[in-house]
């Protein structure tokens, strides 16, 4: 089979190619060339291995020459892109005074809106606080930074003055929650124990969102600080606002005081836990400070009865009432009617059982209420005594 193959392409390249004759005729003489079919292939063959080496060549040429464009075009495009970067730097640096306006706006603005809530901001320090003041450093940042790199300059004073507010901040926080502090203390509340009945970590939970002031996921101790010192003088301001400062009721007079006493059922010795305040039948009953319903029900001992969370542990409870007029989860304000004067429960005669308990430790009320109203008390043993 090879051999017919072979055999079948040979005799079509000598139809291709056959033997050829060719004669001259020279000075009257005739001279016949022939020339073979063999020596047609070699001589074709020569010339079509020529044009292949000539076509090969051509061809590494015109790559070549493709290849040099490209580079060429691929340097000038990184020339533009440099040049295109160089001018938006230069652009850049021309526009920092720009930039840094519109952040010194901002700040003008945050401080406005800071002064119209919070009052002016305290600049001086005073003995004894331990807020950080950075003015002197950012005073010398803005001066080196002024110098080596002038277009940076005024990026410089922003931070300064932005680190000169969060100081600011941080000095009233500490300012407000000390006073705060003395309103607990004059009250005979331990500050400490209310921030302790808030730094309970039981019952809490959610994604972690880290809060950060650098790139780098850190936070600026200074920032810190200020968050810190604004979670402790809220937790300090909500107590003395859960304070109870209202009269619970329309006062007659105290009908028994809080204390020792004698137990108006048994007549021996008994602990009264809170202040009896003597009223009719269906006379309000009114909520000495906000907070929201935590009971409303009726309770062993006290009859008809309603408990408010003030919140950091602090509760009222209003006891031996007729009816209700706030329901459990309400949230009430100071002054809320949230009850009526009755006689349910342990008790000799209408009147309101009121009690201030801090973590369910009974506290005497009297020094809370006396801020809102001159109370007087009346011999035990009166009517309307109760639990």
């Amino acid at each position: 089979m090879q051999k017919l193959a072979v055999g079948g392409l040979e005799g079509r390249l000598r139809s291709w190619f056959p033997d050829r004759e060719f004669f001259m005729r020279s000075q009257g003489q005739v001279r016949f060339i022939k020339i073979s079919s063999r020596v047609q292939m070699i001589g074709a063959g020569l010339a079509a291995a020529l044009l292949a080496v000539w076509l090969v060549t051509m061809a590494a040429m015109a790559i070549s020459s493709i290849l040099s464009t490209r580079d060429r075009m691929a340097l000038l495009d990184r020339e533009a892109k440099i040049a295109s970067a160089e001018s938006r730097v230069t652009a850049y640096r021309g526009d920092l005074d720009k930039v840094a306006d519109d952040l010194g706006k901002r700040q003008d603005f945050i401080e406005q809106v800071t002064k119209a809530h919070l009052g002016e901001l305290p600049q001086d320090a005073r003995a004894g606080e331990t807020v950080s003041d950075s003015s002197g450093a950012a005073a010398e940042t803005v001066k080196k930074v002024s110098t080596s790199l002038p277009e940076a300059g005024n990026l410089a004073r922003i931070e300064a003055r932005q680190l000169a507010f969060v100081e600011s901040l941080t000095r009233l926080a500490d300012r407000r929650a000390a006073q705060a502090s003395a309103r607990l203390a004059s009250l005979g509340l331990n500050p400490q124990a209310m921030l302790a009945a808030v730094d309970n970590r039981a019952a809490q939970g959610g994604p972690l969102l880290r809060l950060a002031t650098g790139r780098d996921g850190k936070i600026d101790p200074r920032f810190q600080r200020l968050g810190l010192s604004l979670a402790r003088m809220d937790t300090l301001e909500r107590s003395v606002r859960g304070i109870p400062q209202v009269l619970p009721a329309s006062l007659e007079y105290i009908s028994s005081g809080f204390g020792y006493r004698a137990d108006p059922f048994t007549g021996g010795g008994a602990f009264h836990a809170g202040l009896d305040f003597k009223g009719p039948v269906g006379a309000p009953i009114y909520a000495a400070a906000r907070g929201v319903v935590s009971f409303a029900g009726i309770k062993s001992g006290y009859g008809n009865c309603i408990e408010v969370d003030h919140g950091n542990g602090l509760m009222t409870r209003y006891a031996h009432m007729s009816r209700f007029a706030a329901q459990l989860g309400q949230s009430v304000k100071s002054g809320d009617v949230i009850g009526a004067i009755g006689s349910t429960g342990r008790s000799t005669g209408p009147h309101l059982h009121f009690e201030v308990r801090l973590n369910d430790q009974p506290l005497n009320p009297r020094p809370f209420l006396e801020a809102a109203s001159h109370v007087s008390e009346v011999p035990r043993g009166s009517a309307g005594n109760g639990r």
